[in-house]
């Protein structure tokens, strides 16, 4: 399969390498041997990009005084030496939670400074993040260095009305729900709404032995519609083989060791370094 043109420059780098897909190092490349209890870190990100990624994955939470974190959970429990919730604790007061005990969370502001060749995939975790995001897209002119997703359709609306140009953004739930599993007209007509992009896993998670979300036929729908495909989060060579082959756009990885090799085997890497 020939992947879609969008006209968003964040979702078509590439287009002009034939089988060339994208490569997201998630939260950084958590799983990566030299970065264990490092996810969504500077350390981990700047990793990432020593790799040759140029497309990093991240999540977005607020503070209570409204400063965008890069930080996946609600709490800071699991990764920090902290605990509470971001939502109620204020920017100063997280600077001493150290994610695996040594690293600062980092602002997605500062993220967009320190790499300035690097894109930006930005999972919006809570409603609060969302108009901070906005804002600071906005400030900096990062239309074209960010995609921004949300397991909330109402916080991909929101986001789309704040920003005053296109930003790529992917569908809800909902929308890659319907895609996959609706009838083929109703399908067509939810994927001609406003997302630019399914990303989604590779099964359903949902369910104990999980049926598949990506397929052939739902491939072929997505591109039909113009809208490309990206999977998360695949540390497998063997199934990053599997997905490739069946022609997806891209793969979010937590071994971007791993993906790297696979996709310079193949003569599919977009990143840096070659």
């Amino acid at each position: 399969m020939t992947r879609p043109r969008t006209g968003l420059p964040f979702l078509d780098e590439g287009l002009d390498r034939p089988g060339a897909v994208l490569a997201f190092a998630h939260r950084g490349g958590a799983g990566h041997p030299d970065l264990v209890g490092l996810e969504n870190t500077l350390t981990a990100f700047r990793h990432a990009v020593a790799l040759g990624y140029t497309y990093l994955e991240t999540d977005a939470h607020a503070t209570g005084d409204g400063v965008l974190l890069a930080f996946h959970d609600r709490v800071l429990d699991r990764v920090t030496s902290a605990v509470g919730t971001i939502a109620e604790t204020t920017y100063v007061d997280l600077r001493a939670a150290l994610i695996g005990g040594r690293e600062p969370i980092p602002r997605i502001a500062d993220l967009l400074e320190e790499l300035p060749a690097a894109r930006f995939n930005i999972d919006l975790k809570s409603d609060a993040a969302v108009a901070p995001l906005a804002e600071l897209v906005e400030r900096t002119g990062a239309h074209d260095r960010v995609c921004v997703g949300a397991f909330s359709g109402r916080r991909l609306r929101s986001f789309r009305r704040m920003v005053s140009r296109p930003v790529a953004t992917s569908f809800g739930p909902v929308g890659v729900g319907m895609s996959r599993f609706a009838p083929r007209t109703l399908a067509a007509r939810v994927l001609s709404g406003p997302g630019s992009a399914l990303q989604v896993p590779y099964r359903h998670p949902g369910r104990r032995w999980g049926v598949p979300i990506v397929t052939p036929a739902f491939l072929a729908r997505a591109h039909a519609a113009g809208r490309p495909v990206h999977v998360w989060t695949v540390d497998d060579p063997a199934q990053m083989h599997e997905l490739l082959d069946l022609g997806v756009d891209g793969l979010m990885t937590d071994r971007t060791d791993v993906l790297r090799e696979v996709l310079v085997s193949r003569g599919q890497w977009t990143g840096a370094g070659l």
